[in-house]
C-alpha cells in the first residue's frame, strides 16, 4: 500500500511529507524532485511569494546513495520565509500571538468555516495550513510517485486549456483538444498522433510557454486576460487536463467503490485547493450526446490486440483503466483573496468589513497543473504497486511484465505456442 501525509503551514519553518509504501531500489535523486517543485513556482500570474522561495527537497529518510531502502521516506522543504515569520508563527509559549491576526473571512476560502470548526479566533490559524503553499510537499510526493511510474514505461503530461473567458479552440469531429494544441505546433492532428505524442518535445514546448499552454494564439490571448484581471484587482481561474500515457489495462477495480480508480482520480484532483469540477474524457460533454456518439468501440487485429478508435472514455470503464491514454480535465475557480476585497463580517465584532487581503496570485492555473499531475501520479502509482507489489524495484518491474506477458496471450491466444 503506497500512502503519505504532508504537514506545515504557509509560514511555518518548513513543509514535511512522509511517504510509506515505496520499493526498495527505486532510483531517486533530489534533483529530479525539485525540477518539477520549479514548474510548480512559475507560470504568468504568480504572487510576490515566488520570488521569496525557492523550493528544494531535502530527503531526511529512506534514502541512500540515491534509491530508496523501502522503508519511509521523509521529504523536508524549507520555507525561507520564516525568517520573517518566525516570531508570530513559532511553536513555543513565547510566540506574538498578538501580531498578524486576522478577523476578516474572505468569501470564498476556508477563513470562516474553519474557525467556525476548530474555534479559532485568529483565522491565521486556519488560512496557514489551508494555502495552496502545502500543494509544494505534495508535488514532492507526487515527484516520487513519478519517478516509479517512469521505470513502468508510465508517463503524465499536463497543459492548461482555459483561462478565464480564453480557451484552446474548440476541436472537431472525434479529435479532441491535445489534436488542435498538435496542429499548432506543427504536429500531426491525427489520433495516431495524439495516442502516441512526442512527450518530449511537447514538455519542451510547455516549458517554454508561461502559462503552460501548447496553443501559442490562446497562450498569449490568456496573459493578456491575466493583465486586465491584475489591473482590476480581480483573480482569474481555468481548466487544465492532465494525460497519462503507457497504462495496460485493469488498473483499479469495479468489485468495490473505494477501488474504482476514477472515483480515486477524481477525488484527488478535488482535493487541491481551489478545484471545483473534474471530468474524465468526454465528461459533461458527453451528458448531451446519445450513446453512439459517447462509447468506444471495439476492434482487434493480430499486431495490436484489442484496441479502440477513439476515446471518449478518457481510458477508464467500470473504474479500471482499459489500455487507452488518461484524460482528466479539472476546473480551477479564481482565486478568493483579490485586491479590490469583496464585503465580509468581522469573526469577533461582527461588524461588515471588506475582506482581509493576504499576498496573493492573480491567476495560478498553470501551478495547479503541475499539483494535478503530481497527485494524478500518486494515484496511478499506488494503483500499480497494489497490482503489481513487490518490495523492490526489481521484484515489481518483473510482475509487470509477466502481466503484459499474460495480456498478450490472451489478446492473441493463436499465438500463445509461438
Amino acid at each position: 500500500m503506497l500512502r503519505y501525509l504532508t504537514a506545515g503551514e504557509s509560514h511555518g519553518p518548513a513543509l514535511t511529507a512522509i511517504i510509506e509504501g515505496l520499493p526498495a531500489g527505486l532510483p531517486l535523486p533530489e534533483d529530479y524532485v525539485n525540477r518539477q517543485l520549479a514548474r510548480r513556482q512559475g507560470g504568468y500570474g504568480r504572487g510576490g511569494r515566488m520570488r521569496i522561495e525557492q523550493d528544494r527537497v531535502r530527503f531526511l529518510a529512506g534514502v541512500r546513495g540515491g534509491f530508496t531502502l523501502g522503508s519511509p521516506v521523509a521529504l523536508y522543504i524549507e520555507n525561507r520565509d520564516w525568517a520573517s515569520w518566525q516570531e508570530i508563527m513559532g511553536p513555543g509559549a513565547g510566540a506574538r500571538l498578538d501580531q498578524r491576526v486576522v478577523t476578516r473571512p474572505r468569501p470564498g476560502h476556508a477563513d470562516l468555516a474553519g474557525a467556525l470548526k476548530y474555534g479559532h479566533r485568529d483565522i491565521r490559524n486556519v488560512l496557514e495550513r489551508a494555502s495552496a503553499r502545502e500543494t509544494a510537499a505534495r508535488v514532492a510526493a507526487g515527484s516520487v510517485a513519478r519517478r516509479l511510474l517512469e521505470e513502468l514505461g508510465i508517463e503524465i503530461i499536463g497543459h492548461v486549456v482555459r483561462i478565464g473567458p480564453v480557451a484552446v479552440p474548440e476541436p472537431g469531429g472525434d479529435e479532441d483538444i491535445l489534436c488542435t494544441c498538435l496542429a499548432e505546433t506543427g504536429g500531426v492532428a491525427e489520433r495516431e498522433a495524439v495516442s502516441t505524442p512526442d512527450l518530449s518535445r511537447l514538455r519542451e514546448l510547455l516549458d517554454a510557454s508561461p502559462v503552460y499552454c501548447l496553443h501559442r494564439e490562446t497562450a498569449e490571448a490568456m496573459m493578456r486576460e491575466i493583465d486586465r484581471a491584475r489591473e482590476a484587482g480581480d483573480s482569474l481561474g481555468g481548466i487544465f487536463e492532465i494525460r497519462v500515457y503507457g497504462l495496460p489495462p485493469g488498473l483499479g477495480s469495479y468489485v468495490h467503490w473505494d477501488r474504482r480508480l476514477d472515483g480515486r482520480l477524481a477525488g484527488a484532483l478535488m482535493s487541491v485547493q481551489a478545484i471545483k469540477g473534474v471530468e474524465i474524457g468526454l465528461g459533461f460533454a458527453g451528458a448531451a450526446l446519445p450513446g453512439s456518439q459517447v462509447h468506444d468501440e471495439i476492434f482487434y487485429s493480430r499486431e495490436k490486440g484489442f484496441y479502440r478508435r477513439t476515446n471518449r472514455a478518457g481510458g477508464l470503464e467500470g473504474g479500471v483503466t482499459n489500455g487507452e491514454p488518461l484524460v482528466l480535465r479539472a476546473a480551477m475557480k479564481p482565486i478568493p483573496t483579490l485586491y479590490k476585497p469583496l464585503r465580509s463580517v468581522d469573526l469577533i465584532s461582527k461588524e461588515p468589513f471588506t475582506a482581509s487581503v493576504e499576498r496573493s496570485d492573480v491567476c495560478a492555473v498553470p501551478a495547479a497543473c503541475v499539483v494535478g499531475e503530481a497527485v494524478v501520479a500518486w494515484e496511478v502509482a499506488a494503483a500499480c504497486v497494489e497490482k503489481f507489489g513487490g518490495d523492490t524495484l526489481q521484484e515489481m518491474k518483473a510482475n509487470y511484465r509477466r502481466y503484459f506477458e499474460y495480456l498478450r496471450r490472451e489478446a492473441a491466444p493463436d499465438m500463445a505456442g509461438e
